[in-house]
């Protein structure tokens, strides 16, 4: 890998235009060498955090194979820059690309606790487990400064309503007091995603997460203080972490996980065309190799949105696969098993405060 033709601490490498856009924005050579020669900066890849007021904050999930009834997701974008990231696509409905953009361009709900409480205290909600971070990492970098997400736990804790969590941040461990308080009642589940055990692997495919240690020790210190722990082996990709599902469930079950999950790449949308430019500058030697792979994994195509195959795939490669998968479970999860979220609680909650009769 060249790392002068990468962008630092990026995942796509440029701003892919807009699909439901008539117009769309280039670079041109010419402007390009006239700002080499005059020293000035094309482009200063700073971010931005930009507040957005949705009037609701809680999603219905209507997908039959996502594995969750609802979520909430209190920034838009994110910094972590994961280059393989299906919520890309997401970002062109707010205007923006799917490519820096979604890295560069962050939406800040800050009325999210407020709308939260609105809900849980509805006659007509009754308590099903929302998922913070469905599209997008709820601890992401613009969570130490918003602490939105931490808000917004404050209110499950509040009104006692089950609450999952994904994220692949270590951030997560600042609010150990709120998780440990929702643990005592179950009504708290997190998935760590972890997609290599490589460093080098880690910062090319996730430039601005958690390093894998971190990761790992995330799991440990949440395991150990009675929060149970799923981990996201999400996505694994051929020919670049499909030879780790065995070493990384062993690792995550060593340090106190329950249970794994796992999803085959898919580049739905935009991201195919990220993720093909971005293999191409970072593993030039094994680009067509494992675009290739990821197209036998699904019927011959990158992109693919057929229920019930596209987390999965098909073919032998994806075959192999999901039976490491299933070896895994069985060599190192044989005997866990993560506990049902408790919903009994919230309905004598409803006002925030338990009632007497």
């Amino acid at each position: 890998m060249n790392p002068k033709s990468i962008i630092k601490g990026r995942g796509a490498q440029h701003n892919i235009s807009n699909r439901f856009f008539e117009l769309s924005h280039e670079q041109r050579d010419d402007f390009l060498e006239y700002c080499a020669k005059e020293g000035e900066e094309t482009d200063k890849n700073k971010t931005l955090y930009l507040p957005v007021f949705p009037k609701t904050i809680v999603n219905k999930v209507t997908s039959p194979d996502v594995g969750m009834g609802y979520s909430m997701n209190m920034y838009q974008g994110c910094e972590h820059g994961c280059v393989y990231c299906y919520a890309r696509n997401s970002h062109e409905y707010w205007g923006y690309s799917a490519g820096l953009d979604f890295e560069r361009r962050i939406l800040v709900k800050k009325e999210a606790p407020k709308l939260l409480e609105a809900l849980l205290k509805k006659k007509s909600w009754h308590a099903y487990p929302i998922v913070m971070s469905g599209n997008t990492d709820c601890y992401q970098p613009a969570e130490k400064q918003f602490q939105i997400t931490r808000q917004c736990l404050k209110v499950f804790l509040k009104y006692k309503h089950p609450v999952g969590i994904i994220t692949k941040n270590a951030l997560i461990l600042r609010d150990l007091d709120i998780l440990k308080a929702l643990a005592k009642d179950n009504l708290v589940g997190v998935n760590i995603s972890i997609t290599s055990l490589s460093e080098d692997t880690r910062r090319i495919l996730e430039p601005r997460t958690t390093t894998i240690k971190k990761r790992l020790e995330t799991v440990k210190t949440l395991s150990e203080n009675g929060i149970p722990v799923n981990v996201m082996l999400a996505p694994i990709i051929p020919s670049i972490n499909s030879h780790e599902v065995l070493p990384l469930a062993k690792a995550v079950s060593e340090a106190g996980a329950l249970s794994i999950a796992h999803t085959i790449v898919r580049l739905n949308g935009a991201i195919g065309e990220i993720f093909t430019e971005w293999i191409k500058k970072a593993l030039p030697d094994r680009a067509d190799k494992v675009l290739h792979q990821i197209e036998n994994c699904h019927g011959g195509t990158l992109n693919d949105s057929r229920y019930g195959k596209r987390m999965r795939g098909e073919g032998h490669i994806a075959k192999q696969i999901n039976d490491l998968i299933k070896l895994a479970r069985h060599k190192y999860f044989k005997d866990k098993a993560l506990p049902k979220l408790n919903t009994s609680l919230h309905e004598s909650y409803k006002d925030g405060q338990l009632k007497l009769f």
